[in-house]
């Protein structure tokens, strides 16, 4: 099975960090003999002018790439902030629709793998129909929560899943919200991400490893990158009511400078330790180090660092948005706040570090979360996908045929 994967959220050269967790699936969902090539494309914008923002930092990101063996291709299309959000699907896939016929002619795939619901998997709707292939495409979070809440995005984005061949969708949250919206619920399913169990696993020495880090009190991570949404300002909030506990952020980004002064502000920036980004391989010493970790996001699908710190064997304390009830359910994951606010989200790290859960057994329950099935189930769906599509030109190339008999 030849599989092209249509993404803008793959990570690049510029964004080394973006959408890690889909390379991590596209890699696992390729079996033998199948062949993969990524089409990602990144917004172009005519000027390189500060005041942009990340629209000027995209020129740098290379046009062709090779990551953990897969081919890249970034084509550029254009983008209007803040106004061209309607626009986006039909710029995007008009901008790939040369690159795709050129690919084609060395690389005829028979499905398009399409994440992100809009602009991505709108805009891959209308390739699939122009190139006459199937496509599926996965909901990860706030296309659902977010865009899929405006009128004429949400038009869109039920038209493209009416004629896909299936929808996955991170998280039962979002599958529900999305049928609740009027996706059809028989081609509309949950396929979980998963996470690396060789790399995120426990130390053999947690006690070493502490001593190494010079981590003696009680310790909450949080992982991140440093935005509103993220949370981070709760959990320092949270440690301020709590005298004896310690506070790591891993992660970097524009809310920095606030989350600094709101340490000082309370009184807690000795407690604090802001430790900038944190490569993926040395993530899991800090949440092995860490005696829980805490998830304090207003919407999430299913984040990553719920995965990887239970495959390090570190519980949770997590807000309840979205996915993260799934993933807390049971008390060798940790504990689910009551709401997101300071008081419940302290009274969560309180709980959950005056009765933490066996490492071992958190651990065991993270294993649950294993890339290589999500891999199997999502490429069942590529296969179902590609024999439909096959099947249903078979029976038109018969019923055209009977009409030439008549």
């Amino acid at each position: 099975m030849k599989i092209l994967v249509v993404s803008s959220l793959y990570p690049n050269a510029v964004q080394r960090r973006h959408g890690i967790f889909i390379e991590h699936r596209v890699g696992h969902v390729a079996g033998p003999g199948d062949e993969v090539r990524v089409v990602a494309p990144i917004p172009w914008f005519p000027s390189r002018h500060p005041r942009f923002g990340r629209y000027a930092d995209f020129a740098s990101a290379p046009k062709m790439a090779v990551r953990r063996g897969v081919p890249i291709t970034h084509p550029r299309y254009p983008v209007i902030p803040k106004i061209g959000m309607a626009s986006a699907p039909w710029l995007m896939a008009a901008a790939l629709y040369p690159r795709i016929a050129r690919l084609r002619r060395t690389f005829d795939f028979d499905v398009i793998d399409s994440y992100y619901l809009y602009p991505d998997g709108v805009a891959s709707g209308l390739l699939a129909r122009w190139f006459d292939r199937p496509f599926v495409m996965s909901a990860l979070g706030s296309d659902v929560s977010q865009i899929a809440q405006h009128r004429l995005e949400r038009a869109m984005i039920l038209s493209a899943i009416e004629r896909a061949s299936a929808t996955t969708a991170v998280a039962a949250a979002l599958r529900d919200a999305l049928v609740g919206l009027g996706a059809p619920a028989d081609r509309t399913c949950v396929v979980e991400h998963g996470v690396d169990l060789t790399l995120f696993s426990p130390p053999q020495d947690r006690a070493a490893l502490r001593a190494r880090m010079g981590i003696a009190a009680p310790t909450i991570l949080s992982v991140g990158h440093l935005i509103d949404r993220k949370g981070h300002d709760f959990a320092i909030r949270a440690i301020a009511s709590l005298p004896d506990v310690r506070l790591m952020i891993a992660g970097d980004g524009p809310c920095e400078p606030a989350l600094r002064a709101l340490a000082a502000t309370l009184g807690v920036s000795g407690r604090v330790d802001f430790l900038g980004h944190v490569d993926q391989h040395r993530l899991p010493a800090l949440y092995a180090a860490a005696d829980a970790t805490a998830s304090c996001s207003d919407r999430e699908g299913i984040a990553n660092v719920l995965l990887e710190s239970l495959a390090c064997g570190t519980p949770l304390v997590a807000t309840p948005v979205w996915g993260s009830p799934e993933v807390v359910r049971v008390p060798e994951a940790g504990v689910l706040t009551a709401d997101r606010s300071d008081a419940a989200i302290a009274d969560g790290i309180a709980r959950l570090l005056s009765n933490l859960p066996d490492r071992a057994a958190t651990r065991t329950y993270g294993e649950r979360y294993d890339w290589r099935e999500t891999g199997r189930q999502h490429r069942a769906l590529l296969a179902a996908a590609v024999a439909g599509h096959a099947a249903n030109q078979s029976g038109e190339q018969k019923v055209t045929k009977a009409r030439g008999m008549l």
